[in-house]
Order: structure tokens, then C-alpha cells, then sequence
């Protein structure tokens, strides 16, 4: 048996097999950095100039909902990319849809950052910049569809924890990354309303950035990273999806859903709503950058030791403790610092003890969902479980609008957090532990 798989009897792998496997592996960790840093510019880099791309007078609330709205179509893109690109990965091959993948979101990051303002061409700049986000979201749901299967194939079964956890180390790395142009961006061109330099131009330089990385990661996959050797050996089905949407593979993909849709309801309602909605609430600008980077930099610390307590303990066992933690603590911490927005101790205590509550989950979201599917389908599998729960929650703006008629609306991520934190739970409980299961076989 293959040593691609980890198992215990299986003669030692070569050096040219260890090469190819850490090369998927920076690959991977790559792309979900990309991955992450784009989807997080609009939430980021834009919220200090969605003016730019408001109608004049427009209200705060009214701005905080565009910007989620921009937020959301990048999330509803996923899904459909990880149905049509996670299709083609499972025929065609990992290496070669991430390189078409790459290519595409490079495009239209690149474009977004040439968008004019709505004072030049109105309503028609906020369309656009939706509609790229749309599209961009469906490339950037096929980078990972493809890319971390690829890598994980490669995984030995005893470090599938660690190696999933790496992969997304690129998540809070790319939060920090992110806060962090944008606060230099802000010292060299201060915001402050639509004709204010960081409106004007200033935003435009973390999406320049996005774009030279993005084209860094296709230039990388096209030159240096090689085909999944696994896929290479495993007979192909003709139609992936209708696999995937069939018998066992269908009942471990509702699994999967009820859990991703749990792990993206506690997102939202923390790093996806926070710094829109705490600058509403006349928090400091600095309080609140200073929260994403604390937030970013412990997820990026506690990543591989959850994914390692997942491999050691089984994840559906840490699903379940985070399940919980989600249910009480990040909930209670939201709503502090809600309570109490003006104190900045607080605020930062309590709201990076919120953040890092809810980015603990996907230390481990990659390994547990990717050992559900087999091989023929694991890319389709893995994408469109991963990517399709990410449609409800990405409405969670509107969802608060609802809720604000029946209780105050600045507390309303504290439900969305919490819900989030049921779904865990119930997805955890219904799980069964398949750390043990090698990928060929599973």
C-alpha cells in the first residue's frame, strides 16, 4: 500500500515523492492565502471607502449593508465554482483546473482595483464591482476545490490533522496580512468620505496587491507543482456529481453541510460583521485593526495544535468542544464588547476572544471533510461541501436587519453566532471519526 496514504505497513516513500508532496503542500498553504486575502479585501480594505461606491448621503447602515452585499457575492461564487471547477478536478486533474482557476480571479482582482466611482459612472460602479466579485468568488471556489485535495492526496494519514491545518493557516494569515496594508495605506492616504484619498486611490493598492500575488500562485503552479499522484492512479467516473450526490456520499454530505453551514454562521457573525459594524458603532478605527491583527496572529499560533488535538483526539470530538465554546463563550464575548464598544481594553479582550473562538473551527475543517469523499469525487466533494453551506450565511447582514425588529440590532451577531454554534454541535454529534481512514480507501 502506498505511503501517499500513511499506513503503518507501507515500504518508504522516495525522495522524489517527499519533493512533490511539500511542494503541494506550499502550493496549497499559497493559494488559501490568496484565497483568504481575497475574499477579506472588500470587509477590510474597502470598508473605509465604500463611499466611494455609495450615492451621496447614503447612510451608514445603508453603507455596512453594501459592503456586506459586496462580501456576499464573493460567497455565493464559491459554490458555483466549487460545482463546476470541482467537477473538472475530479476528470481532468487538481493541477490543471487550479492553474485555470488562478488565472481567472487574477483577472478580476485586477480589474476591481480599475473600477471609477459612483459620482462618475453611478449606480453602474457598485454593479460591476458586485458582479467581478461574483465572478471572482467562482475562481476562487475552484483554487481550493483542486488545490488542497491535491496536497492532502500527498498527506501522510498520521499528519492529514496538521497538514489541514496548515493549509489554512492561510486564513488568519491573510486577515492579518490585510489589516495590515490597509493601516499603511490609511498613514499615506487618510480616508474620511468619497473624495478622500484612500477612497479615491488608496484602496486600490490592497487589491494591486492581490492581484501580483494571485498571478505569483498561477506562475507557481504552473511551473513547479505536480498532479496528484493518487488521482493519477485511481479510475475515473464520468460523472463526478452524480456520484458525489449518491448513496454514502450523500449522507456524508449532509454531514458536512450542517457542520460547514454552522462554521460559517460563527464567521459571519464575528470577523465577517466585526469591523463594519463596530466603526458603526463609533469604536475606535485603531481598536478595531488592532483586534483583527491580535485575532490573526493567534489563529496562525493555534491552528496546528488544534489540527494536531483533532488527529490525536478525533475531530469529531473537537468539533464538539468547539461546538460548545461557540454556543456560550464566543457569543457572551460578542455581546461585551458590544456592551462595551467605548473601552478599548475590553473591546480588544473580548472581541479577539470572540474572533478566535469562531477561527478555531476551520483549523480542522479541511481534514474532516476531505476524508468523507473517495478519490473519483474527493475534489467535488470537498469543494462543494466546503463552499455550498457558505450560501445562507453569507446573508447574515440581512439577516440582522430582521432580527433588529425584535431586539436592538447591535447585538444581533450574538444570534447569528450562536445559531452558528447549534448547527456545530449537531454536525459534530451526527459525525463518526475517520482520522484512521486512508484516502485511497475511504
Amino acid at each position: 500500500m502506498s505511503e501517499v496514504i500513511g499506513s503503518a505497513s507501507a515500504p518508504p516513500v522516495d525522495a522524489e515523492h517527499r519533493r512533490k508532496g511539500r511542494r503541494a503542500l506550499r502550493a496549497a498553504m499559497f493559494g488559501f492565502f490568496v484565497d483568504m486575502y481575497d475574499v477579506y479585501l472588500p470587509v477590510i480594505a474597502l470598508a473605509p471607502a465604500i463611499s466611494y461606491f455609495s450615492a451621496s448621503g447614503s447612510s451608514s447602515v445603508e453603507m455596512a449593508t453594501l459592503t456586506a452585499g459586496i462580501f456576499a457575492a464573493s460567497l455565493i461564487g464559491r459554490p458555483l465554482g466549487s460545482i463546476i471547477f470541482g467537477s473538472m478536478g475530479d476528470r481532468l486533474g487538481r493541477r490543471r483546473t487550479t492553474i485555470v482557476v488562478a488565472a481567472g480571479f487574477t483577472v478580476c482582482t485586477g480589474l476591481i482595483a480599475l473600477l471609477p466611482s459612483y459620482a462618475s459612472i453611478g449606480v453602474l460602479s457598485p454593479v460591476l464591482l458586485v458582479l467581478l466579485r461574483l465572478l471572482d468568488g467562482v475562481f476562487l471556489g475552484g483554487e481550493y476545490t483542486a488545490a488542497n485535495p491535491l496536497a492532502m492526496e500527498y498527506a501522510p494519514r498520521h499528519l492529514r490533522g496538521l497538514y489541514g491545518s496548515l493549509l489554512n493557516v492561510g486564513y488568519p494569515a491573510a486577515l492579518g496580512v490585510i489589516t495590515l496594508i490597509t493601516i499603511f495605506t490609511l498613514s499615506i492616504a487618510p480616508g474620511g468620505g468619497p473624495a478622500s484619498p484612500y477612497a479615491v486611490w488608496g484602496w486600490r493598492i490592497p487589491f494591486a496587491v492581490g492581484f501580483v500575488i494571485s498571478g505569483a500562485l498561477f506562475v507557481y503552479y504552473l511551473r513547479s507543482v505536480p498532479e496528484s499522484e493518487l488521482w493519477t492512479k485511481m479510475p475515473k467516473v464520468r460523472s463526478p456529481l452524480r456520484t458525489l450526490f449518491s448513496g454514502r456520499n450523500l449522507r456524508r454530505f449532509g454531514t458536512a453541510f450542517v457542520v460547514g453551514s454552522g462554521a460559517w454562521l460563527t464567521l459571519d457573525g464575528t470577523v465577517g460583521v466585526f469591523a463594519a459594524h463596530f466603526k458603526k458603532l463609533g469604536t475606535d478605527v485603531g481598536v478595531v485593526n488592532s483586534v483583527v491583527l491580535i485575532s490573526a496572529l493567534l489563529g496562525v499560533c493555534t491552528f496546528p495544535l488544534i489540527g494536531a488535538a483533532g488527529q490525536r483526539f478525533g475531530r469529531r470530538e473537537v468539533f464538539l468542544v468547539l461546538g460548545a465554546v461557540n454556543i456560550v463563550v464566543t457569543p457572551l464575548a460578542m455581546g461585551l464588547s458590544v456592551a462595551l464598544r467605548h473601552n478599548r481594553a475590553a473591546v480588544t479582550v473580548l472581541a479577539v476572544t470572540a474572533i478566535v473562538g469562531a477561527l478555531a473551527v476551520w483549523a480542522m475543517i479541511t481534514a474532516y471533510i476531505m476524508e468523507m469523499f473517495p478519490t473519483e469525487v474527493r475534489s467535488s466533494g470537498y469543494g462543494i461541501a466546503y463552499s455550498l453551506p457558505s450560501i445562507i450565511p453569507a446573508f447574515y447582514t440581512y439577516y440582522m436587519l430582521g432580527l433588529g425588529n425584535f431586539m436592538s440590532y447591535d447585538y444581533t451577531p450574538v444570534v447569528i453566532i450562536a445559531v452558528g454554534g447549534v448547527l456545530l454541535l449537531v454536525g459534530a454529534w451526527i459525525s463518526k471519526d475517520l482520522r484512521h481512514v486512508d484516502l485511497e480507501n475511504a
